[in-house]
């Protein structure tokens, strides 16, 4: 299938194979929010766009990966859109989603009128390179949108800020939390989920010291074996940082290297995450080749977990990598 599986497809834990193509937006930018309650308030996205409004934005709608890291420091949204409904969605399963409107519960649908209704200040948004070089393309609408021209139609109600899911998750963490601070989130109400946060990196880090390689998938009956390219993606490439070994699964394209099921035995790893939107690791182990592999046969195929790019989600996902590492051997 190859390139016609898009990054977003796997990431969102929300998107099933084929969904839409590649996703693209605009490139880095930096923050100056600033305002309050009657000041002006502005901030700069990764667009590269200022927004500038008479107050500081109160009422926040947007994507479901975007306004779940909000959540997480405090800030309930009016009204979410995304691939899925709130109540299938990983990132909100301890929250109370019924006083937030879902005008959208599939990829690029949104209720443009419902979303009106709900009188939203600022709407955000992710936006995905095209490329590994984290090229961003204007012309391509940001994720969530079906297109330029619905984009156009949500900005008409409120501006749409965009952070982008490009380089490394410890990166868009930190351009998360400034947006969150433009919004009012203080430096206490982050102090806690930050060390979380940095206790988890810590943990991965020592659990990254066996050696163990690893590497991160999709896979489907028909399709093959769809393999991450720990550069492509934002949580793998922060993992990496942190000395997690992911041998590159080479080829040319972007995000994924494509593997029939007759070849994947040639890409051998102590572990193997599954994509939770794909084949999980019981319908894996029920293909004989995948069955043949060292990480197959040591019981080391785990979850691959997609979470908001925030201190708290972030923080309870290292954990758990961290903590299948830790009860996992060198079998390669």
């Amino acid at each position: 299938m190859g390139s016609s599986l898009s990054r977003r497809a796997f990431l969102g834990g929300s998107l099933a194979l084929g969904a839409t193509g590649l996703l693209a937006a605009c490139g880095g930018g930096t923050s100056n929010g600033s305002g309050g309650g009657s000041g002006a308030w502005s901030f700069t996205d990764d667009m590269g766009e200022t927004v500038t409004l008479d107050r500081r934005p109160t009422r926040v709608a947007g994507l479901n990966d975007a306004i779940a890291s909000l959540w997480n420091y405090g800030i309930v949204p009016v009204a979410s859109f995304g691939a899925t409904a709130l109540a299938d969605d990983v990132n909100f399963q301890d929250k109370d989603t019924s006083a937030v409107t879902e005008v959208g519960t599939t990829y690029g649908q949104i209720d443009v009128e419902a979303l009106a209704a709900q009188r939203p200040d600022v709407i955000i948004a992710h936006a995905y390179p095209v490329d590994s070089e984290g090229t961003l393309d204007p012309e391509k609408p940001l994720f969530g949108f079906n297109d330029l021209e619905q984009q156009k139609l949500v900005g008409e109600i409120a501006p749409v800020v965009a952070i982008a899911m490009a380089g490394s998750a410890t990166g868009v963490v930190d351009r998360t939390v400034e947006f969150a601070k433009s919004l009012g989130v203080t430096d206490e109400t982050l102090a806690e989920p930050k060390r979380k946060y940095e206790a988890a990196r810590e943990r991965l880090r020592s659990a990254a010291e066996s050696g163990l390689t690893v590497m991160a998938v999709a896979a489907y009956p028909n399709d093959g074996v769809h393999i991450a390219k720990a550069k492509d993606d934002p949580a793998l490439r922060s993992y990496t940082e942190l000395g997690l070994s992911y041998p590159d699964p080479g080829g040319s394209e972007y995000f994924w290297e494509s593997v029939s099921w007759e070849n994947i035995t040639d890409y051998r790893t102590d572990v193997v995450l599954y994509s939770l939107r794909a084949m999980d690791g019981d319908a894996m182990l029920d293909q004989p080749t995948f069955a043949q592999m060292p990480a197959a046969k040591a019981g080391q195929v785990y979850p691959w977990e997609f979470s908001s790019m925030d201190y708290v989600a972030q923080a309870r996902t290292i954990d758990n990598l961290a903590a299948n590492l830790e009860k996992s051997r060198k079998v390669t």
